[in-house]
């Protein structure tokens, strides 16, 4: 007897006189020398065989497509792996080939990119209905690369990356267009209560001094508002003159006119004031109409 060795997951196939009688399984085993001999090894082992296909889509873009196979022997059909196919490999490209040519012409580029798992069900399922048959398994089939002709790619990165920059400068301007917009709001509100400041401080400069004239003509006797005014202008006179001559920058100080003027400078005042009433009667008078 001759003692041989088989590996783990691999099995023998022991022949006598050209006719098969048995199986060798992995560890010792032993035939019978020049009466038996070993006609070839199954690897029971999952392997993986890669095919890459030249096809053309819909659009008539050429591409690569490569599709990875992973299959097995099964352990109770290892004697229909090894004689009724010759080469699995071969017979496994053949498929992937078939199908894969059979369903890209019917798709455009974007949508072999959106559909390859539908492209490797097909295959899969095409495989394992006649791979079973010879005694294999197809355990997973996978689409890992979809090659488009260079230029095509060149075009397609143009495309996207003109996409971008439109998208990008849409968002740019709907940005510049916010900023724009709230700064006008800002501006706005701003000004308003600018405005409202204004209002508020001109209301209580009228009250002071409608206080003060009423103060005034409560303790001097006979004496009228224009008097009071005169008085009130006289002092903020003086008080400007003081404040722009404590200016540490102020060198000479400009007087055009004497203090007594201040009851031109009060008729002036009123004449404007009793001109601008004037005015919005006639407005309101023209909106009536």
């Amino acid at each position: 007897m001759f003692i041989f060795q088989i590996e783990q997951q691999t099995t023998a196939i022991i022949q006598r006189f050209g006719k098969f009688v048995r199986l060798a399984h992995p560890g010792l085993n032993a035939r019978m020398p020049l009466v038996e001999a070993i006609a070839g090894y199954v690897n029971l082992r999952v392997q993986q065989l890669d095919v890459t296909v030249e096809t053309k889509t819909q659009d008539n873009v050429f591409m690569h497509v490569t599709v990875s196979v992973q299959y097995f022997v099964l352990e109770d059909k290892i004697y229909e792996a090894f004689y009724k196919l010759q080469n699995p490999t071969k017979q496994i490209t053949s498929y992937v080939f078939n199908v894969v040519r059979a369903r890209v012409p019917k798709m455009k580029l974007d949508d072999v990119f959106e559909k390859k798992d539908e492209i490797a069900e097909a295959i899969n399922s095409e495989l394992s209905q006649t791979m079973s048959n010879f005694g294999y398994d197809i355990l997973e089939t996978l689409v890992t690369d979809i090659d488009p002709d260079k230029k095509v790619k060149e075009a397609m990165n143009e495309i996207n990356a003109s996409r971008l920059m439109r998208i990008a400068a849409n968002e740019k301007g709907e940005a510049d267009r916010i900023l724009k917009v709230k700064a006008a709001q800002a501006e706005a509100e701003s000004k308003a209560l600018q405005g409202k400041g204004i209002a508020d401080q001109r209301e209580a400069i009228v009250n002071g001094l409608s206080k003060s004239v009423s103060e005034f003509q409560g303790s001097v006797v006979g004496s009228t508002p224009q008097d009071v005014m005169q008085l009130v202008l006289m002092t903020q006179y003086f008080d400007t003159i003081k404040e722009v001559g404590a200016s540490s920058k102020t060198n000479v100080l400009v007087i055009p006119h004497s203090p007594g003027a201040m009851s031109d400078i009060a008729d002036q005042i009123r004449t404007a004031m009793l001109t601008v009433n004037q005015m919005d009667q006639n407005n309101d008078a023209k909106k009536q109409d």
